[in-house]
Formats: C-alpha cells, sequence, structure tokens
C-alpha cells in the first residue's frame, strides 16, 4: 500500500469535515509511553474501574462516571474513564459532542468514522461505508479525539487478533443535555442518573451488516496513520511496533496480577511515624525475651492527633489496630512476604502472607485472645483505658521474634500507637536472614504496617 507522508514539527493530527457541516472529527498525537506502557496502565485503569461505585460493563465498552453534572450551579459537563479492550467494541454515535484523551494499548489502536447523516443511511445504508474514515494510533501513545454529536465511531484493534487492548480513555462531555435527547433521558440527566450505555445509540442492524459482511473490504476505506518515532510502511515502523507488542504483552500481565490501588491522604489530622531509640519504660516487650541474646530490636510510634478520642478506650483504639493490620495489610508487604515464602518454604521455615511483625495474628492459638478473637502470647491493660498492649510472635527453627503493639490515649485529641520488635537468633542462619532484611524490615515493612493498620482504625471511627 502507498503511504504519502508528511513531516511535521508539532503535534501530528488529522482533520476529518464533517459531512453534514457539524463539527469535525479532529484527532492529535501528543506523546509515545515507555515500551508497553499502555498494557500496563490499560490493566491497573481496568481494575481501578471494577472497584468504583459507579462502574457498568456494556457495550464492551466499561465505564464509570468519576464526575457527574451539577444543574443548580450551571455545570452542565461530566467526565467519565472507560476502556476498549482486544476485541473492540460496536460503531455507536452519541447526541452530544465528545472530547475525550487516551492511551493506546501496546498493539496500537484504530479509530473508525463515518460522518453520514441519518437521512442519507435512511436511503441508502451504503453511504455509511462512503462516509468512513479509519485513523490508525501507534502503541503506546497519548493522544486526543473530538469530534460533533451524531457522528458515529467505533474504536478498533490496529491489528487482527490483537491480543492488546484498543485504549483506556478520560472523557469529557461538555454538555449532557447536548443533542437531540428524549424527554426520559433529559430527566435522567438532570436528576445525574444518566452513563454512557444510556446516552448511547448503536449502528442500526441492517448498516451492521454491511460492516461485518466479508464483502466490506476495510483497505478501501480512507486511512491516516499518524506516528512519532517512525513513518508508516517503514521497517523502523514494523521493528518498534512487534517490540512494543512484546513489551505491552509482559507489562500487561504484570499490570494485571499486580493489581491497582490507591491512596487518599487528608490534612485534618497529624500522623507521623518516627522510629524510637529505645522501648518505652511501660512496654510490655521488656519483658519477653529479657534474658535472650537480642540480634534485633526496634520500636516505631505513630502520633494520631486532630481527632476527638474522649470516647474511646485504649483497649478498642487497640481492637481496630489489630483488626487493621488483617484488613489493610500493604501489599507490597503481602508481595515480598510471598516471595520470601516461596524462598523459606523448602527449608521448613513457618510461612504468612501477613508481615512478621503481626504474623501470629493469623494463629489456631485460643489460649489467649485479646478482645476475644486475636491470639496473644500476653495483653495488659490499665485501670484507666488509657495504655493497652499486646504481645504477639513465634519461634521458628532459625530465630525467635515477639512483636509489641500499644496503644495509649495522651490526651482527648491524641493518641500514641507502639510497634516494637524484639528478635533473638538461634543459629548462623538466623543471624544471616536478618542481616539481609534488617534495613527493608525497619525502612519499610514495620512503619508501613503501622501506617496501613492506623488509617484503617481513623477511618472506623471518624
Amino acid at each position: 500500500m502507498l503511504h504519502l507522508t508528511r513531516i511535521t514539527e508539532t503535534f501530528p493530527s488529522v482533520h476529518i469535515t464533517n459531512n453534514a457541516g457539524g463539527v469535525p472529527v479532529e484527532v492529535t498525537l501528543i506523546a509515545q509511553l515507555g515500551h508497553g506502557a499502555g498494557n500496563h496502565l490499560f490493566a491497573h485503569v481496568a481494575s481501578r474501574q471494577k472497584g468504583h461505585a459507579e462502574f457498568i460493563d456494556e457495550l464492551d465498552e466499561p465505564s464509570v462516571k468519576i464526575g457527574g453534572t451539577n444543574f443548580p450551579l450551571g455545570d452542565t459537563t461530566s467526565l467519565y474513564s472507560f476502556v476498549v479492550g482486544p476485541r473492540g467494541h460496536p460503531f455507536h454515535k452519541h447526541a452530544g459532542h465528545r472530547i475525550f484523551t487516551a492511551v493506546s494499548g501496546s498493539g496500537g489502536s484504530q479509530l473508525r468514522f463515518s460522518t453520514v447523516t441519518s437521512e442519507e443511511m435512511q436511503k441508502d445504508p451504503h453511504k455509511f461505508i462512503e462516509h468512513m474514515h479509519f485513523i490508525n494510533i501507534p502503541p503506546d501513545c497519548l493522544f486526543t479525539v473530538r469530534f460533533g454529536g451524531e457522528t458515529w465511531h467505533q474504536f478498533w484493534p490496529l491489528s487482527k487478533n490483537s491480543l492488546h487492548p484498543v485504549f483506556f480513555a478520560l472523557s469529557c462531555h461538555t454538555d449532557e443535555l447536548g443533542g437531540n435527547l428524549s424527554d426520559e433521558l433529559k430527566k435522567k440527566i438532570i436528576a445525574n442518573e444518566a452513563n454512557i450505555p444510556a446516552l448511547t445509540e448503536v449502528l442500526p442492524p441492517e448498516v451492521a451488516k454491511l460492516i461485518n459482511a466479508r464483502s466490506f473490504q476495510q483497505e478501501m476505506v480512507p486511512t491516516t496513520t499518524l506516528s512519532l518515532d517512525a513513518p508508516a510502511g517503514t521497517v523502523h515502523r514494523k521493528v518498534c511496533d512487534s517490540f512494543r507488542s512484546g513489551m505491552g504483552l509482559l507489562r500487561g500481565a504484570w499490570g494485571a496480577w499486580y493489581g491497582s490501588g490507591g491512596y487518599v491522604s487528608q490534612t485534618d489530622l497529624t500522623k507521623t511515624v518516627t522510629e524510637l531509640d529505645a522501648l518505652p519504660e511501660n512496654s510490655l516487650l521488656k519483658e519477653h525475651l529479657a534474658e535472650e541474646t537480642l540480634h534485633h530490636e526496634d520500636t516505631f510510634l505513630l502520633s494520631v492527633s486532630g481527632l476527638d478520642f474522649k470516647d474511646l478506650k485504649a483497649s478498642r483504639l487497640l481492637e481496630l489496630m489489630l483488626e487493621g493490620f488483617l484488613m489493610n495489610a500493604p501489599r507490597g508487604v503481602s508481595r515480598l512476604m510471598l516471595i520470601r515464602n516461596i524462598l523459606v518454604k523448602p527449608l521448613g521455615l513457618r510461612t504468612s502472607p501477613l508481615g512478621c511483625p503481626v504474623s501470629s495474628l493469623l494463629s489456631n492459638d485460643t489460649r489467649n485472645l485479646f478482645a476475644g478473637q486475636y491470639p496473644v502470647l500476653d495483653q495488659r491493660i490499665n485501670e484507666e483505658d488509657t495504655l493497652a498492649q499486646v504481645i504477639l510472635g513465634a519461634n521458628d527453627k532459625h530465630l525467635r521474634f515477639r512483636s509489641c503493639i500499644s496503644v495509649e490515649i495522651a490526651n482527648e485529641s491524641q493518641i500514641k500507637i507502639t510497634l516494637g520488635t524484639r528478635v533473638h537468633c538461634r543459629n548462623a542462619f538466623g543471624k544471616f536472614y536478618m542481616s539481609v532484611i534488617n534495613q527493608v524490615h525497619k525502612r519499610y515493612i514495620s512503619p508501613t504496617m503501622l501506617r496501613r493498620a492506623a488509617d484503617y482504625m481513623i477511618a472506623q471511627i471518624k
């Protein structure tokens, strides 16, 4: 196929005139991301969408309304995220204008448009094909798209039988009430109950048959290919696309396995973690492994200020902390534990999905339970219930460890939470083991687990 290439010093773009004189189709290529980044980002966005309260999976276009309209304040816009997987999605149109920014998958994307009017298509369905135009987007690219209402469009994989997603996008509906809408749909929009499927009209079956027929030759459709690092049809382009395709499969699989999530930090309270030089004087941990040679000892203090704790007891806060260690475990720590478990299981060492400071919370030992459900080695609550402590730990072939979680109510708006750990190594392997994990334990595992458990506790009492 003959490619006529034009060199540009700015963003490669294409402008397709609307047959009916309306808003044209405009696509602009902004940047090309790292090899495999498109699949990696797609996996994360798709996963986050599924966890959203507004998630909808219809028309092969899973989507989420991130920001709705606010008509009382004069805001008619809405913001959506949506993804299109390896199978693409059907031709459809919307009454209102659309603007979105997207990142293509690592196999590239094909944007298909038809600017045929409803009147033309009713008279002759073949007019739909006559007014089609394809735009090819390279792999792993950031690009923008703008087109008017009533423009038929379909987003499709760039190559047949592709294993790569088409793209993920953030779409701005500039006027949710724009275009020719039914009264029923307008009511839903005003009530902020609209979604992408409700605002979508799919292609009539008789026209869809023309597109899906074997006689349809998509090679005959006018096509514009945008690119940044190499023009279409060159060896450079093919080699680059092949490498990105391979990296995309790897990074996409990694992104799906790694999972996704996020964090919301607030500034209306103070939460800091510091490492103490020694155990607090009133720490219950001082009574454990006291006669053993200690090969590791650390204590982290987390102080929480800005909340009203006056009606809560230290024992209840400690109960929430223990629950937080179980329910809000850091994914990074869990993955490190998975790797650790694989390495030490052949050696016959104990394994646990929880970080070692609190791993004994999963013990089946019911001889000493805190709050009637958490297995502990020791516990203590002062008379005023302003200081509550528990001892966790286990004995293994290579070492013995004890951890102390303590909650102290300093005043009505401040509490102090400590996580202290003592380790006695039983043999040379234990000493080697501690030398390997010492820094990651002190710099990452203990402080991170303490923060995440505190986050859970704070969320329960706010």
